[in-house]
């Protein structure tokens, strides 16, 4: 059970710490807030007088499901708990996690400005009146319908997933299926609640491919550098 403490005492942190060795790595996480700025000014502030529709006559074939709002909800569990997890008992996985959402949620952003989008696929009404259909019926007044592609829900997944697969306490086979078949889940549910295309998912996939290409080639280049041979 060693292996599971943290691998740094946060109690020794200190504002005048952050360039450290032992704490620097915590300057990744003011992306964070660095892109919810980003995201609310394309979402909320910069309304464009148009975007484009994003659609396939797939969408049409899958009918609404609003049972997957269980794993499209679990993804904010699964994505911030990694992030925890990984912040203090791998840091290594930390680092490869961080990298791999900077390149890929940036890169979302940079579409988002560059090709406004949006979709119309949301239902006008529910054939089914249930705690979940009223629960959507609110999520979709609260949830804008633009600047869905790429998805930025299974950039994220795939995000998570790919640091469950760096990780050294889920390396094995019974993880790593758990952790993929949860991103699986929660990206196929975001086409079921008609909160994305088919479209927006396939259109993730590069971003995701080149972000985990970035994310390996940066923290092996980190590890060759370090003189301790950790990434620092």
């Amino acid at each position: 059970m060693s292996s599971w403490k943290p691998e740094v005492d946060y109690r020794k942190f200190r504002l005048g710490k952050l360039n450290t060795p032992e704490f620097r790595h915590l300057k990744y996480l003011l992306y964070w807030p660095l892109f919810g700025l980003g995201f609310l000014t394309v979402e909320r502030l910069w309304i464009r007088d148009s975007y484009c529709p994003i659609s396939c006559p797939l969408d049409d074939l899958i009918p609404l499901c609003e049972f997957f709002l269980i794993p499209y909800l679990f993804w904010f569990v699964y994505l911030v708990g990694m992030l925890l997890y990984t912040l203090f008992f791998d840091l290594s996985a930390f680092r490869r996690m961080m990298i791999f959402v900077m390149v890929s949620y940036t890169a979302a952003l940079m579409i988002f400005v560059l090709f406004p989008n949006c979709q119309e696929l949301r239902p006008v009404s529910f054939e089914r009146d249930n705690l979940f259909t009223r629960f959507l019926a609110g999520f979709y007044q609260f949830d804008t319908n633009t600047n869905v592609c790429p998805s930025i829900h299974v950039i994220g997944s795939v995000a998570t997933l790919y640091a469950s697969w760096n990780s050294k306490h889920f390396h094995s086979v019974p993880w790593r299926i758990a952790f993929t078949v949860t991103a699986i889940l929660i990206s196929v549910s975001t086409v079921f609640l008609k909160q994305h295309s088919v479209i927006d998912l396939l259109a993730a996939v590069p971003v995701c491919i080149v972000s985990c290409i970035v994310a390996s080639l940066a923290t092996c280049r980190q590890k060759t550098a370090s003189p301790s041979g950790l990434p620092d």
